[in-house]
């Protein structure tokens, strides 16, 4: 009898691993088909647009082509721009925005657990926060710009009032969130208010802190841009306003396109920390995975 069962179990190893295989080819096909199919999407526009602008359905000079905005990125990888290398100017506007997202982070998330734990300091900060937050923080640039100067100060300022409104208001959320009897338990254990906010509240609202991460990047490169459009002595803003000045939109457009690839660039690397932080978190339903 043992035999007999042993037997009768003995390709379910197999079969496992082949289902194991079949789910892992299914995926490698399923990503290789969405990348495709965003090639194929990016291809078609492109040649639609180049198209349209040598037909003369659209006037080049105001909407440019994509030939002419791959020449001019080439021109400026070779040649350099009037500002200085292309390089210099990729790596002025990300110091900008790098310094204001830190520290638009950094405050954002002190600020939202502690008036997200403190519920005193909420009802006290609470009706100024919803103040500043209803003032449109992009008419700030210029009075950055008279406080602080051309220098990258004023950008990182902008920066910084972009990016902490987001990150503050999910850091106070998911302090707010967090599990009652989780705090409970960790109060029942001993634990001071200190050790119940590091090792309870922070992990516990890391998930909501991370979806802010996301967007307030793309935050921070705007408020940079905008600065440097406003007033400034490098960077990717001052590109656009020279070739907005000159009436080169291809130049325009080619700013554009590299701030497009800086972008999607630091998203790739968020997106890759998130996975390594949180490999826990089961796969999402609407993956298909």
């Amino acid at each position: 009898m043992p035999l007999e069962t042993a037997t009768a179990t003995a390709p379910a190893a197999p079969a496992a691993a082949t289902r194991t295989e079949a789910r892992e080819r299914a995926a490698r096909n399923r990503k290789l088909g969405v990348l495709g199919a965003r090639a194929a999407v990016l291809a078609a526009f492109l040649g639609l647009w180049e198209l349209c602008a040598r037909t003369g359905v659209i006037d080049p000079f105001n909407f440019s082509q994509p030939s002419r905005i791959w020449d001019q990125i080439r021109q400026w990888v070779t040649h350099g721009t009037a500002q200085g290398s292309l390089g210099e100017q990729i790596g002025y506007t990300l110091y900008e925005a790098l310094t204001g997202w830190v520290l638009g982070v950094v405050g954002g998330v002190l600020l939202g657990i502690a008036l997200g734990r403190i519920r005193f300091l909420a009802d006290v900060f609470g009706p100024y926060v919803k103040v500043l937050n209803a003032i449109p923080r992009i008419v700030l640039a210029p009075i950055f710009l008279i406080w602080f100067g051309l220098g990258p100060a004023s950008k990182v300022a902008s920066a910084v009032v972009l990016v902490f409104f987001p990150v503050f208001f999910n850091a106070f959320q998911g302090a707010r969130e967090v599990d009652r009897n989780l705090v409970a338990n960790a109060r029942i254990l001993g634990a001071s208010n200190r050790k119940v906010t590091l090792q309870v509240v922070i992990p516990a609202a890391t998930t909501w802190i991370f979806t802010s991460l996301h967007v307030s990047f793309g935050f921070a490169l705007i408020g940079a841009i905008v600065g440097e459009y406003i007033g400034a002595t490098k960077g990717l803003g001052l590109m656009v306003a020279a070739a907005q000045g000159t009436f080169n939109a291809a130049g325009v457009y080619a700013a554009m396109t590299i701030l497009a690839v800086v972008a999607l660039f630091t998203e790739g690397l968020l997106t890759f920390a998130e996975k390594r932080l949180f490999r826990w978190k089961p796969a999402d339903a609407g993956d298909g995975r």
